[in-house]
C-alpha cells in the first residue's frame, strides 16, 4: 500500500467522489436509507477525502459545533490506518477552528478505535438507523 493521504474536500467540487464513498458505505453496506444520510447540514460542514495515490477510499466531516461524522473508509481499505490518517487530519482542523471538544455518534463496534484517539463514551447505546450507537467526546490538551 502507498502513503495514504487526507486533504480538505470541497462539497461541490468533491460531491461526486465523496458521494460514491458513502453510498457504498453507509447505504449500500449498512443499509442506511439513503433519506438519512443526506442531510442540509452537509452543505455547510467542512469535508474531507483520505486517498490512496489520487484515489478517494475514505470521507468524513465536521461541523461548525465540534461534531464529527460520516466517517467512511471504502471495504477494501479497513485496517490500513486510513480511519486513522481520516480522524487525525479531522482533530487538528477543529483544533484550528478553536473547537477545543470534539463530539461523534459511534457505531458501539468502532468504540475501540475512537477510545485510540482519545475519545470517550459519554451515552448509553441507541439505535441510529438501526445501528447501535453511543455519544463519544474528546476534549484537547
Amino acid at each position: 500500500m502507498s502513503e495514504i493521504h487526507v486533504r480538505l474536500a470541497d462539497w461541490q467540487r468533491d460531491n461526486a467522489d465523496l458521494r460514491r464513498i458513502r453510498e457504498a458505505v453507509f447505504i449500500a453496506e449498512q443499509a442506511v436509507p439513503p433519506e438519512l444520510e443526506w442531510d442540509a447540514e452537509d452543505a455547510d460542514a467542512v469535508h474531507f477525502l483520505a486517498f490512496e495515490r489520487d484515489y478517494p477510499i475514505g470521507t468524513a466531516r465536521l461541523l461548525a459545533d465540534g461534531h464529527i461524522g460520516r466517517v467512511s473508509v471504502l471495504k477494501d481499505w479497513r485496517g490500513l490506518k486510513v480511519g486513522d490518517a481520516l480522524l487525525r487530519a479531522v482533530i487538528a482542523e477543529a483544533e484550528k477552528r478553536g473547537l477545543r471538544q470534539q463530539m461523534l455518534s459511534a457505531q458501539v463496534h468502532a468504540t475501540p478505535f475512537y477510545e485510540r484517539l482519545g475519545f470517550a463514551i459519554v451515552s448509553g447505546e441507541y439505535l441510529d438507523a438501526g445501528i447501535p450507537h453511543v455519544d463519544m467526546v474528546r476534549h484537547s490538551t
